[in-house]
């Protein structure tokens, strides 16, 4: 099937609902997730972007040491943008909204009661040695737009760490509901973003309008 006829399978199946997307740092998240939402006609949301926006216009610095915010502090930042009027009419794509264990259930309400029900999960899967890797060669080649604190090993770590301990059970979560699709992040960006379509248009063709109960 043509990527064409995909993406319209997609939309189809989608309807105004959301997609997550979760992987390791460097693992093309963001990257993954606007490219789609631009082929989905959706609205792209990022947690990365809304809480370091928020933490600049709030004068804080939660993250800057590579763990993740307080879920407190996330769900007062990041999840009103479920309810923002001009996200009503839209499918969303969402990169890694809830990213610590115990936050995935919460996401998942607020974004079914504001009609943007999940309809998947994807993990792009990179290994460890991968994403270090691409660290070391962004930090040469600057084209991979490094945040400001990544310039620091041990707080790029730390990221790392943090999905290890509080990420991956999330995504044992979306996979025991029958929602998680893994696709290979170790591959040039559009074999990657190719693969994600193929792998959501044959995740739609078996699930239908399929929504687990919370």
């Amino acid at each position: 099937m043509r990527m064409e006829a995909q993406i319209q399978q997609i939309k189809s199946w989608l309807g105004i609902g959301s997609i997550n997307i979760f992987g390791l740092p460097m693992s093309g998240k963001d990257t993954v997730g606007v490219q789609l939402a631009e082929k989905l006609g959706a609205k792209f949301l990022s947690s990365g972007i809304i809480v370091r926006a928020m933490e600049q216009a709030t004068g804080q610095s939660l993250s800057h040491d590579g763990k993740l915010v307080p879920s407190s502090v996330f769900y007062d930042w990041v999840l009103p943008y479920f309810e923002k009027e001009e996200l009503w009419k839209y499918p969303l794509v969402l990169s890694s909204i809830g990213r610590w264990a115990g936050e995935e259930d919460e996401v998942m309400a607020v974004a079914k009661s504001s009609g943007h029900t999940i309809r998947a999960a994807i993990e792009l899967k990179l290994s460890d040695k991968d994403v270090v890797d691409r660290w070391e060669a962004a930090k040469i080649l600057g084209d991979r737009g490094l945040r400001a604190d990544d310039a620091d090993p041990q707080v790029f770590q730390t990221r790392i760490d943090e999905y290890h301990e509080k990420t991956l059970p999330v995504l044992k979560r979306y996979q025991e509901l029958g929602l998680l699709i893994s696709v290979p992040a170790d591959l040039p960006r559009e074999l990657v973003f190719q693969n994600v379509v193929n792998a959501l248009a044959n995740f739609a063709s078996r699930t239908g309008r399929f929504v687990p109960e919370l």
